[in-house]
């Protein structure tokens, strides 16, 4: 090998046109070797030449040459066998090949062109057109460098996408634990009955929760809440609600009261509502309303008084397993300043079962986007009617999931279930 290197190529101090670039010469002919390098030199390239193709091969393996003239006919490797051998070896970086041959037929240039060499002269070379053959590949080694450049930026982004990725999932699936911990209990067992409770969210956070807080040894709350959209807004927002419903003293739940001796009590849950609207359109500074729904249950006497805003009806399975479903819909709460809401009542007997579910349910869609709708949902509940408690809430997803053909559903979904035994019997 010998690298060559024009001591001559300055013009009044300028830099060379070719500087920079290192083309490599391979011909068994050390004349050819010398006309190829003078013009080479004379252009300002950088050279290095070979004897032939293992030499070459050799070569490679140490320097990386920008152009590669090649002499298709040589003693053991043969150009379009070195141009092979040179593409495994060279990886990512590109090098432009150009085959010198004194062969003309098209099967032959397709066989050169094949084995990865990019263009061919024919011999003896003409100088005018190998320079502007050079000027070509250039521009391509340029564009192919570039895009290479691109390529590692591209990768380098997407790495640090990945490790941000990575660290956003970690955070939304702590989040996550922390939504599903506003439901402290999933099962609490009354001497009156048994309730029940699931929270099943669309991504790693939702809009969804279902709760409920006692009140005064007699009555019992109970709440269903969709906020309006997904994710971490969303449950930011359910998490806010979940604190004006859940705590035990009337100075913190704004659904509590006191009677006058200052017993705790239960405010009507149509004026808890009618606050909850206000509150939300002059204090909170958000885009979301929320649907929800408010109940108190007298345990004593199965008697369930309820307000509606827009959540899906509630759901009333008799000990016959008769299934009605009725309220007054209402509007959304902090969708309308100045909305009221109506109260009503629903009388438990024993066996009954109430249901308060989101509209995740209702709205569940098959593989071909049909609804569940209400009647579906009769139809799931009237065959679950002999199952109770927890039980029956695990296999209402699982027919939920069964008519949508995926676990994974488009809409959180969250249901609350109170199976009514009846007052306990007094001596």
């Amino acid at each position: 090998m010998v690298l060559i290197v024009d001591q001559e190529g300055f013009d009044g101090g300028l830099p060379r046109e070719g500087a920079g670039r290192l083309v490599l010469v391979v011909d068994d002919s050390r004349m050819q070797r010398r006309l190829l390098v003078k013009l080479l030199l004379r252009w300002g390239f950088d050279v290095i030449e070979a004897e032939d193709g293992n030499e070459a091969l050799s070569l490679c393996r140490t320097h990386r040459p920008d152009i590669i003239l090649s002499d298709w006919v040589m003693p053991g490797l043969s150009g379009p066998e070195f141009c092979a051998a040179f593409r495994r070896l060279s990886g990512s970086r590109y090098a432009y090949f150009i085959l010198l041959t004194s062969k003309s037929e098209k099967d032959e240039v397709a066989e050169g062109l094949d084995s990865g060499a990019d263009d061919f002269l024919v011999k003896p070379v003409n100088g005018s057109e190998l320079r502007a053959r050079i000027t070509a590949g250039e521009r391509i080694i340029e564009m192919q460098r570039a895009l290479t450049e691109t390529n590692r930026k591209m990768a380098d982004t997407l790495a640090e996408l990945r490790r941000v990725y990575d660290s956003l999932d970690k955070d939304l699936q702590e989040a996550r634990d922390l939504q599903q911990s506003l439901i402290r209990e999933r099962f609490r067992a009354f001497d009156v009955g048994n309730l029940s409770l699931v929270l099943r969210s669309s991504g790693h956070v939702g809009g969804d929760l279902v709760g409920f807080f006692p009140v005064d040894g007699r009555h019992l709350g109970l709440f269903g809440i969709d906020v309006s959209g997904h994710g971490i807004s969303s449950a930011l927002m359910t998490a806010r609600l979940a604190g004006y419903l859940t705590a035990g003293t009337p100075d913190h739940n704004i659904a509590l009261g006191r009677d006058a001796d200052d017993r705790v009590v239960p405010r009507p849950p149509s004026e808890v509502v009618t606050e909850l609207n206000e509150l939300v359109l002059g204090e909170m500074e958000t885009e979301h309303y929320f649907t929800l729904m408010l109940a108190f249950l007298d345990m004593q006497t199965g008697l369930v008084t309820l307000s509606q805003a827009g959540h899906p009806h509630p759901i009333i399975q008799r000990a016959n397993g008769l299934v009605e479903q009725e309220g007054p819909g209402g509007l959304p709460v902090g969708l309308v300043e100045g909305a009221r809401y109506e109260a009503f009542e629903i009388q438990l007997e024993p066996g009954d079962r109430l249901m308060i579910l989101s509209d995740g349910v209702t709205e569940c869609p098959d593989r071909a986007g049909n609804l569940l709708g209400e009647q579906g949902l009769e139809r799931i509940i009237v065959r679950l009617r002999d199952i109770r408690d927890t039980a029956f809430l695990e296999a209402l997803i699982w027919e939920l999931a069964r008519f949508a053909g995926s676990e994974e559903f488009p809409d959180d979904v969250s249901a609350l279930v109170f199976d009514y035994k009846g007052p306990p019997e007094t001596d």
